[in-house]
């Protein structure tokens, strides 16, 4: 399955504390296959595999899982001791607690809390002092504890809502990727909102399993985009099962059992429309081959279903602010 790529903005961003303590990591990003030029390109697109060896070479550089964004650095391990501390927990409750302990210990470290209002349970992350202009750090601690806690009961928790301390920012057209849920910006605080049914869920996951989780993670929980229960989300999946046939609006409704008006309607509600999604996937596809070099760039076109080179040149260059041969040479 061609995974969704990721925004140049979030490795940009993911440079900021880099950026900031003068590490020059002009050397990775060559060792990564990743052209500077390619990063300032605000509509460029990069692969699930490059963002996470990026977030990995990080880590290391900088000897912070934190990035440099924090209050205090969190020294490479940091996550995986966390995690080791949890595993034999008997709910999801107790790891909840339990792992946010763990980062309790630490002075200065990023303040997680867990309360219950009602039938929900909210998930709260004390952002305050952050040095975090792009708001990656505070996007990556919520998607973390959010993905960590499915990966341990074997089953997505479905997110009622995300807030955030901060005015939606410019890339604020991703959070729907992100989180998939009603967004909430400029709020009290930043959290997540889920069910407290979860809470009582058994661990599914041991030793044996954590140990190949922790192989390429935390990194593989930010750069795998969740792909949620959104009407969009659903649509993605539909579509992507056979990029060679691309159904049109009427038939997908009729799949859904809904008519085309409401299609358009929920779709328009979730910031989106059917050709925007078509669009969004074919980008996906074409950069998922132009960064594998298995297809000439015809070969491209035709399986996204476009007649002529020129015009399937012409798309991928609106949605990615570069030509297809431009994109695949700064990749290989």
């Amino acid at each position: 399955m061609r995974e969704r790529t990721i925004a140049s903005h979030f490795a940009r961003a993911a440079l900021g504390g880099a950026r900031r303590s003068g590490y020059d990591y002009s050397g990775l990003l060559q060792q990564l296959g990743i052209s500077p030029e390619l990063l300032e390109e605000p509509r460029a697109r990069i692969a699930p595999e490059q963002f996470t060896r990026l977030l990995q070479g990080l880590w290391a550089a900088l000897d912070d899982e934190f990035l440099g964004f924090g209050p205090t650095v969190s020294r490479p391990g940091s996550f995986a001791m966390m995690c080791h501390a949890l595993i034999h927990c008997r709910n999801l409750d107790k790891a909840l607690h339990r792992g946010l302990l763990f980062y309790s210990l630490f002075p200065d470290g990023p303040r997680l809390t867990i309360s219950r209002e009602g039938e929900m349970i909210r998930l709260s992350l004390d952002d305050s002092q952050f040095r975090d202009p792009d708001h990656f750090l505070t996007e990556s601690q919520l998607m973390v504890w959010h993905r960590l806690g499915s990966w341990l009961i074997g089953q997505r928790i479905l997110l009622e809502q995300a807030t955030f301390s901060y005015a939606r920012p410019e890339h604020g057209a991703e959070y729907d990727l992100l989180f998939s849920c009603p967004l909430e910006f400029a709020a009290r605080q930043s959290s997540l909102v889920f069910h407290s049914r979860y809470l009582d869920r058994p661990l599914l996951q041991d030793e044996r399993t954590l140990k190949h989780f922790l192989q390429r993670s935390p990194a593989d929980l930010l750069a795998r985009p969740d792909d949620g229960n959104s009407l969009s989300s659903r649509l993605r999946r539909l579509l992507s099962r056979d990029s060679s046939r691309w159904p049109d609006l009427e038939a997908v409704a009729a799949h859904l059992n809904i008519s085309p008006q409401t299609l358009r309607r929920h779709l328009r509600e979730e910031g989106t429309s059917f050709q925007g999604l078509k669009d969004q996937l074919r980008r996906d596809i074409a950069i998922y081959h132009l960064s594998r070099s298995d297809l000439s760039l015809q070969q491209i076109a035709e399986q996204l279903g476009f007649s002529e080179p020129s015009a399937f040149h012409r798309a991928f260059k609106k949605w990615t602010g570069l030509t297809p041969g431009a994109y695949r040479a700064q990749e290989n």
